[in-house]
C-alpha cells in the first residue's frame, strides 16, 4: 500500500497528486528532495498569497500576487456572478457545507482562476489548482483526491480537456465523494470504494459544449463571465497601478480600457507597456496623450486592433472586395493557420461587428471599411 494516498502501489506513486499542481497549503522544501521531483513543477503558497503558473521570473511572479485580488470586495466586475456566489458561501457556511461543484465558462482572461482563490479565501479553506491535461492517467486524479482535506476546492483549468478515464473516476466523487478502484484480474478482480472528504471542484472551460453532459451536470452551478465594460476596466487598471505604485490619471487608465477588448488580462498587460513606456521616455504621470503614443507605437488602436487584425480586415478589403471569401483563403493571404484566425482573430472582429459570417464566407462590414478609412460600398452588394 502507498503510505501517501493509502492505495495499491499499482495505482499510486508518492508523488501523485503534486504534479503541475498549485496548492495553497505551504510545505518547505526538503534538502533531499530528487531531481526529477522539482522538475515535476510543484509549487506551494500561503492561503493569503496567489500564483501565477508559468512566470517567468520571481519579480514577475510577486508582481502577479500584487494585482490579483484576494476578497469579492476587491474583485471589479461581474457583479451578477458576484451576488450569486455571495449567496453560496453564506448558505453554505451557515450549514457549515462545503460549496456546490462550480462550473465557470467563458473567453480566457476575465479572472476564471482568480474568482477560484476569492472562493476559497471566503470559505476559509485551501485550494489546488491544475489542468486538465496535467491529468493525463487515472492515478494523477486518484493521487489529488485522496489527499484533500474537507472543504478544499480544486481547481481544474480547461475542464472539457479532461480524459475520459479521468471523468469517470470523477462522476462518483463529485457525487457521492467516493472513489471506485478496480484490483485484479480475471476472477481475482475487486472493486473497492474509498471514501473522501467533502470537497468542491471549481472547473473553468472557454468551450462548455465540449463537456461532456454527464461531468456538466454534476455541477450545481454553472455561471458565465462576461466581457467587461469600460468603465469596469479603467477601475482595474486605476487599482493595478496604484499597485504597482506607477501615476495613472483617469483619463489615461479609460484610455488603456478602451483599448483592451474587455479583458482584464489584456489590460493590466497594456498598462505594463504604457507604464514601461513612461519611465524610458520620462514622461511622468501616465495620461490620455501618453497612453495613446504608447499603445500607437505597439499598434494597438483605439478599437482594441493590433496588426494582425487590422492586416485580416484589408485583405479582405482590398483583395476580395469586402467578400465573401472563405477562411483557407484568408488563411492563404494573412499567412496564417485557419485554427488561429478562427479561434484568435475573428471572435472579437464579430464581437465589435467588423466581421460577418456567412453561408458563402467572411464578409467586412460597414464599419469595418469605416473604421479603416475605406469607402463603404453599396449595403446591397454585402449582402450578395
Amino acid at each position: 500500500m502507498c503510505t501517501v494516498c493509502h492505495l495499491p502501489k499499482s495505482f499510486c506513486n508518492p508523488t501523485v497528486g503534486t504534479m503541475a499542481i498549485i496548492s495553497s497549503k505551504y510545505q518547505p522544501q526538503e534538502p533531499s528532495k530528487k531531481p526529477q521531483e522539482q522538475q515535476e513543477g510543484i509549487k506551494r503558497v500561503q492561503i493569503d498569497n496567489v500564483l501565477s503558473p508559468q512566470t517567468g521570473s520571481e519579480e514577475q511572479g510577486k508582481l502577479e500576487n500584487c494585482i490579483r485580488p484576494q476578497k469579492f470586495i476587491d474583485y471589479i466586475g461581474q457583479e451578477d456572478l458576484k451576488d450569486v456566489l455571495e449567496i453560496a458561501i453564506k448558505a453554505a457556511r451557515s450549514r457549515k457545507d462545503v460549496l456546490d461543484h462550480l462550473l465557470l465558462y467563458g473567453p480566457p482572461g476575465l479572472g476564471k482562476t482568480t474568482m477560484a482563490m476569492i472562493l476559497a479565501s471566503e470559505m476559509e479553506v485551501n485550494y489546488q489548482i491544475t489542468s486538465a491535461p496535467a491529468l493525463e492517467r487515472p492515478r494523477d486524479i486518484i493521487g489529488l483526491l485522496v489527499n484533500l482535506k474537507w472543504g478544499d476546492i480544486i481547481f481544474i483549468d480547461e475542464i472539457h480537456r479532461l480524459s475520459r478515464m479521468t471523468e469517470e473516476i470523477l462522476y462518483p466523487a463529485m457525487e457521492d465523494y467516493r472513489l471506485d478502484i478496480t484490483t485484479g484480474k480475471g476472477s481475482s478482480t475487486r472493486v473497492r470504494s474509498i471514501p473522501l472528504a467533502k470537497f468542491t471542484l471549481v472547473g473553468a472551460t472557454t468551450k462548455v459544449g465540449a463537456i461532456n453532459s454527464p461531468l456538466r451536470d454534476r455541477f450545481g452551478l454553472v455561471q458565465k463571465l462576461r466581457f467587461y465594460e469600460v468603465n469596469e476596466l479603467s477601475k482595474i487598471v486605476l487599482r493595478t497601478a496604484q499597485l504597482l505604485k506607477s501615476p495613472l490619471s483617469e483619463d489615461g487608465a479609460i484610455e488603456i480600457a478602451r483599448r483592451s477588448r474587455g479583458t482584464p488580462r489584456i489590460a493590466n498587460r497594456l498598462l505594463r507597456r504604457v507604464r514601461d513606456y513612461a519611465e524610458v521616455k520620462l514622461l511622468g504621470e501616465i495620461n490620455q496623450d501618453v497612453a495613446a503614443e504608447a499603445l500607437q507605437l505597439f499598434q494597438v488602436d483605439p478599437c482594441g486592433l493590433d496588426w494582425t487584425d487590422r492586416r485580416m480586415l484589408s485583405v479582405i478589403i482590398e483583395q476580395f472586395n469586402g467578400g465573401p471569401v472563405g477562411l483557407e483563403t484568408i488563411a492563404a493571404a494573412t499567412s496564417e493557420d485557419t485554427q488561429t484566425i478562427e479561434e484568435v482573430y475573428e471572435p472579437y472582429l464579430m464581437q465589435i461587428g467588423y466581421l460577418g459570417r456567412t453561408s458563402r464566407g467572411r464578409i467586412a462590414t460597414t464599419a469595418a471599411y469605416q473604421h479603416l478609412g475605406f469607402k463603404p460600398p453599396n449595403e446591397q452588394m454585402l449582402l450578395l
